[in-house]
């Protein structure tokens, strides 16, 4: 996207028996991304660190370009993944720097995924990093965009601004766009009160009202149920702490889709400019252990899967799937 160009996205990550992680990318036009097996034989040619012919193998969604998988979002075959969100007017990068080691922002998802096996791994080597605004080309322009990154072990938050490169662990497993992380989690200071439980009257406990709950879930009175950025990351945050599914694979899977339906852009109800408006273009997430990744598209809410394990992991070619933008009803008395 160009600069200024405000995306919304929500990130979601959620370990129940395996560690699962994932994203809404919320805009109002597709850009034509696909789901990409990057194998370990792939040449990454990076900007300033040189060629990479042997690498970890990635799996997620991907625009690419000149045979170049741009990814929004990844897992690798260790079980790391990364995704990438917007972060307009926050967003600052440096400039290239001579005896540093420069990372352009376009190339970050698949320079840490493809050599890091961990989060602990991947902090490190962020470390070492002089995170650049190089544009990818003419036709791409940089990208303001913060990230979240996770495994099993945890997830953390990786912000570039004009006062340097910040990272964040992240305990909520959770974040959205604007304002920068740090305000975000002092925000959710404001709702913890919030429960899944019934409330209890602290309203003139001690005097002669008498009140009654008349609903059910007014232990959550108060979480933000607006669109904006600040409002998804509270009730991402809440959905995402107080989730509960059984350990399968299937309902853990149906758990996360429900996860990042608290969060989706329905078109029509926030729009862009006039007659344009912000949709869910699609929601992408992956179970890390398994290095399966899963889809629906604002169009085709049928669920899709993709098996890194399946494709050849030696190979040196991209493969790729189109999203599947149409869906079929299943007419269950014909």
């Amino acid at each position: 996207g160009e600069e200024g160009e405000e995306k919304m996205c929500t990130a979601i990550s959620w370990k129940n028996d395996d560690f699962y992680m994932g994203r809404t990318l919320d805009y109002e036009c597709s850009y034509g991304e696909e789901i990409t097996f990057t194998p370990r034989q792939y040449p990454f040619r990076f900007r300033y660190d040189g060629e990479l012919s042997a690498h970890y193998a990635l799996l997620g969604t991907a625009h690419v370009a000149q045979d170049y998988p741009l990814y929004y979002d990844a897992v690798n075959e260790c079980g790391l993944g990364m995704a990438g969100l917007n972060f307009v007017g926050n967003a600052v990068y440096a400039p290239v720097c001579a005896g540093k080691r420069n990372v352009a922002q376009f190339e970050l998802i698949p320079f840490i995924l493809s050599q890091c096996a961990t989060l602990t791994e991947a902090r490190g080597l962020l470390q070492t990093i002089n995170l650049t605004g190089d544009p990818f080309s003419a036709q791409f322009p940089t990208a303001s965009l913060h990230w979240m990154i996770g495994d099993r072990s945890g997830t953390m938050v990786l912000e570039s601004m004009r006062d340097g490169l910040h990272i964040y662990d992240n305990p909520a497993g959770v974040l959205t766009n604007n304002p920068p992380f740090d305000w975000q989690m002092t925000n959710l200071s404001n709702y913890m009160a919030l429960s899944p439980a019934q409330p209890e009257q602290r309203l003139g406990s001690g005097s002669d009202l008498r009140l009654a709950a008349y609903s059910r879930g007014m232990g959550a009175l108060g979480l933000p149920g607006d669109l904006s950025s600040a409002s998804r990351f509270v009730r991402a945050a809440f959905s995402r702490a107080n989730a509960l599914a059984p350990q399968t694979e299937a309902s853990s899977v149906v758990q996360m889709f429900h996860l990042f339906g608290t969060v989706e852009q329905i078109r029509g109800c926030c729009e862009v400019e006039k007659g344009k408006y912000e949709i869910t273009i699609y929601t992408g997430l992956w179970n890390a252990d398994k290095g399966i990744y899963y889809y629906t598209t604002y169009e085709n809410s049928q669920v899709h899967a993709l098996d890194m394990h399946r494709e050849n992991a030696e190979g040196n070619a991209l493969v790729r799937y189109p999203m599947q933008r149409n869906g079929d009803f299943c007419l269950q008395n014909q």
